[in-house]
């Protein structure tokens, strides 16, 4: 069974992801990137893509142009778990090399 993060846990957690915000109306955690163009985003979809087919963790996202948008929450449990985290972590660090915001 996967662990839902506790209230204390998800503020910890939250609190150490830059840009990373709680989604409104769900227990959830959203970002929005922008990119100089739509192949910089595709190019950065495509690597979250690969990395959350290895973690069988798929993310929720909108992509318009040069803009991404990711929401993240695990359905298995409802909400936010360590799973999560580890994801946003994850684009977290190769979107540092690509992203413009």
């Amino acid at each position: 069974m996967i662990h839902k993060l506790t209230s204390e846990e998800r503020a910890t957690q939250l609190a150490s992801l830059a840009g990373w915000n709680a989604a409104t109306g769900r227990d959830a955690i959203q970002r929005q990137f922008s990119f100089a163009d739509f192949n910089e985003a595709f190019g950065f979809m495509t690597r979250v893509a690969i990395k959350a087919q290895e973690m069988d963790h798929h993310p929720e996202w909108f992509n318009v142009y040069n803009k991404v948008e990711i929401t993240l929450s695990t359905h298995e449990a409802n909400g936010l778990t360590e799973r999560d985290i580890k994801l946003a972590q994850f684009i977290d660090g190769i979107a540092k090399t690509a992203s413009r915001d």
